[in-house]
């Protein structure tokens, strides 16, 4: 039992104050009879005045009463410390005061004894005091304490720290908890809310997935181009800082603040107006985030709108679009089909702009940038097109049956065939040779130009069609393999086996260089001893380039990781650094986790087999044995 506690402990809700005080009690005339001050350091001996808030004046009586005892005390040495600063701001000093005013003398000369006595004492003697003081409280008392110390050892930190202190501790938050410290106050969300912690959010998410949450976001490369400002365009890790402005010429919110070094920002209104039309050409990264997150959002639960666009008589086999032409303004989608026709769609409206004739079989396979269009035939031949006029500028020919796949670079077209050849053609000379090798219809190509090869280049004047070295080729066939062809050399350097039925389609998904390693993905490395060409993937294993090979079969699967959830064969695959798609003859279209390897939607809506299929950043656009090419969009 403690010793503080008397024999009259069984009254435990009355304080023995009469033995408490005449132990603790310290002479009347070196300490008033009233509200003591509260010492700011702990530092015995030095005792600052506790006066009464200005917002809160009290009545006439207490008001003289305090005069007169305040001047009985010690003039302030220090400065207030937060907690009693905010004592003084919420006036508990006068609400104390007066409850002290309402005791009757004897009774406040023993409680202000008992204060004046605890504030005069060193931080150790503090400690003493307030144990002795616990062990003689009941459980209503420390009811009363638990209730007030909650609110009392409550303090804001954006309150004290300098605001960019204050901004480096957000830093350190992911999206979610900013806009859930932007709820708390005003002045959190003018924290929570300044466009560099923004920025530095985007940075991480847009355009790769993080490495902290695994989350991705699309770049979103027409809006970003067309629709929005400088302040609003992704800036990647890799890209170069702005350069530095004076100071009296610092826009907090533009474009040219750095993470590091965050400036003072002023109200977002007041950034937007410090020059002409600056609200139209600006916008907060908060915004631009929004704005992206909510379309992944979308991607991961399989919302969308979907748009069918009707008009091919027969089945489409093949389409391409793009969003990011200079010319013409929208978007547009070029399809191939069973008819015999190539028809150009408006993305945005589905209007039919034009159907270019010529070919006399069906086309299965088109490509097309800027200047032309190039299509694929089964009549064995491969048209280039002025696909803004209509026109056939030329008709080439080699190949001993029906085309079925191309692609083409800045000066290099190939080309795969029914009659179990590629043909590579040189756009500058006209000239082409056959890669011969697969056992039966090569059924997709595609052109890989390995600019940081390590092997001796060739020169390009002793090559035919002066290709330069580093210039590969990967084909799949239906029987079933995958081959990698160095167009140099014009020899099969690789070849990839694992699909049991024939593989119709194969993309090429090139990582960072920073990637980690994975087993489940196939990596494209081919080493000396293996090949002429050398290692692809750089010297003494430092690999310059992480190649990653995308397939989908008619057995079902689709090979980087071996994903399984067709039910039928895979028609076409189509991917990018965020997901993977696979269109199927089980009419369905599947978007894929590449990192997981797990489904994480299934689109369904044809009505016949899914042969080709084209993937964007908030989109996918899908052609069908139905005749129906279907968008399936996500920025809704």
């Amino acid at each position: 039992m403690s010793p503080l506690i008397t024999d009259e402990s069984h009254q435990c809700d009355v304080l023995p104050a009469p033995r408490l005080v005449s132990s603790l009690r310290v002479d009347p005339a070196h300490s008033p009879p009233s509200l003591v001050s509260y010492d700011a350091d702990n530092t015995p001996g030095t005792e600052i005045t506790a006066t009464m808030s200005a917002e809160h004046p009290p009545d006439d009586a207490l008001q003289e009463s305090s005069s007169s005892l305040s001047s009985r005390l010690a003039p302030a040495t220090h400065k207030l410390c937060v907690r009693h600063q905010r004592m003084a701001d919420e006036g508990t000093n006068v609400k104390l005061q007066q409850s002290l005013d309402a005791l009757p003398v004897e009774e406040r000369e023993a409680v202000n004894a008992i204060w004046s006595s605890f504030s005069s004492s060193p931080h150790s003697r503090r400690e003493l005091i307030l144990r002795g003081i616990l062990t003689m409280c009941c459980f209503s008392q420390l009811s009363l304490l638990t209730e007030q110390l909650s609110q009392l050892i409550r303090i804001d930190p954006f309150t004290v720290l300098p605001r960019e202190i204050s901004l480096k501790i957000l830093t350190y938050l992911d999206a979610t908890s900013l806009c859930r410290a932007a709820q708390v106050s005003r002045r959190w969300r003018g924290l929570a809310d300044d466009d560099i912690l923004w920025r530095g959010i985007c940075e991480q998410h847009i355009g790769q997935k993080c490495l902290k949450c695994g989350w991705g976001l699309p770049i979103l490369e027409k809006r970003r181009n067309r629709g929005l400002p400088p302040a609003g365009r992704l800036l990647t890790a890799s890209s170069s800082r702005p350069t530095k402005r004076p100071r009296a010429h610092m826009e907090p919110h533009s474009h040219a603040s750095t993470a590091g070094s965050p400036s003072p920002p002023a109200s977002r209104s007041s950034s937007r107006s410090s020059r002409p039309g600056a609200e139209a050409l600006t916008r907060p990264w908060k915004d631009v985030y929004s704005e992206r997150l909510t379309i992944e959002r979308n991607w991961r639960r399989g919302r969308c709108q979907v748009r069918t666009l009707r008009g091919h008589a027969d089945g489409v086999m093949c389409l391409q679009f793009s969003e990011t032409l200079h010319h013409p303004s929208f978007p547009i989608v070029i399809t191939g089909s069973y008819d015999r026709t190539v028809r150009i769609w408006n993305l945005e409206t589905g209007a039919e702009i034009r159907c270019l004739r010529g070919h006399t079989r069906a086309v299965r396979c088109l490509q097309f940038d800027e200047a032309k269009l190039i299509t694929g035939s089964m009549d064995h031949t491969i048209r280039v097109w002025n696909w803004r006029k209509g026109e056939c500028i030329r008709t080439l020919r080699g190949h001993t049956d029906g085309v079925i796949c191309i692609d083409f670079d800045t000066n290099v077209l190939a080309s795969g065939s029914v009659d179990s050849t590629i043909r590579v053609w040189n756009f500058c000379t006209g000239e082409a040779f056959t890669l011969r090798g697969h056992r039966d219809w090569v059924n997709a190509v595609k052109l890989w130009d390995v600019t940081k090869s390590t092997t001796p280049p060739v020169d390009p004047f002793e090559s035919p069609l002066r290709i330069d070295t580093g210039k590969m080729l990967f084909s799949a066939s239906d029987d079933g393999t995958i081959r990698l062809w160095d167009l140099a050399r014009r020899t099969c350097v690789q070849q990839f086996a694992g699909h049991v039925g024939q593989v119709q389609s194969l993309r090429l998904l090139e990582l960072d260089d920073g990637c980690d390693e994975d087993a489940n993905y196939r990596r494209i490395t081919v080493m000396k001893e293996t090949s002429s060409v050398g290692s692809l993937s750089g010297r003494r294993g430092t690999r310059l380039k992480k190649p990653v090979l995308v397939s989908g079969s008619l057995d079902n699967t689709i090979k980087v990781r071996t994903l399984f959830g067709h039910i039928e064969g895979v028609w076409a695959v189509a991917c990018d650094k965020l997901r993977l798609v696979s269109a199927s003859h089980d009419r369905t279209v599947k978007v894929w986790d590449l990192e997981e390897g797990k489904c994480t939607a299934t689109l369904s809506g044809h009505r016949g087999a899914v042969t080709c299929i084209a993937l964007g950043e908030d989109k996918i656009v899908s052609g069908s044995d139905d005749g129906d090419v279907r968008i399936w969009n996500f920025s809704g």
